[in-house]
């Protein structure tokens, strides 16, 4: 029993001895390689630049028609109304979609912006089909790609002889 108890002990001591020398050889430092890295930080200025399109129509409903953070941009739904707030192409849903479009170019115009600058576009329509028979207007519109976006049935609008609102969502790129 005392030479098993004795090959035991020196057998631990043995893998102990081992065991410490292993360790002492894989935690040796090698030298590391140095990498440079040049950060370059560009801080955008974060304030909202709000614009009015009928400052004295969005001020009534309590509204602005945009607001610009950054490169992002987020437009409000456009209606087909004249500059008094007062609903045009009163029952013509596709004119009313293209007085839309002007509306919102004019907005685009205004951040240096154009159509093909937009990521997001959801039209909400009282009328859906005759939405799907204008639709095809769109590629007037977007000559580079469509956006991504929604379209959505609505049984009303905030003044019952529109017929569309459509709002968009602008990504600028430097």
């Amino acid at each position: 029993m005392k030479t098993l108890k004795k090959l035991s002990s020196s057998s631990f001591l043995t893998l102990l001895v081992l065991t410490l020398i292993f360790v002492s050889q894989s935690c040796e430092q090698k030298p590391k390689e140095v990498y440079e890295v040049e950060n370059k930080i560009t801080i955008e200025d974060e304030t909202p630049e709000y614009f009015l399109l009928r400052p004295e129509v969005e001020k009534a409903f309590g509204y602005s028609h945009a607001v610009k953070i950054g490169n992002s941009i987020k437009i409000s739904g456009a209606v087909s109304m004249d500059d008094e707030g007062n609903p045009t192409a009163v029952g013509d849903l596709a004119q009313q979609m293209k007085n839309c479009y002007a509306d919102l170019e004019k907005i685009l115009k205004h951040y240096g912006c154009t159509f093909d600058d937009v990521v997001k576009e959801d039209v909400f329509t009282t009328d859906m089909p005759k939405f799907l028979e204008a639709a095809a207007y769109r590629t007037e519109i977007y000559k580079k790609q469509f956006p991504t976006g929604s379209w959505l049935g609505v049984t009303e609008l905030a003044v019952p002889e529109f017929m569309i609102e459509i709002e968009l969502e602008v990504h600028k790129s430097k």
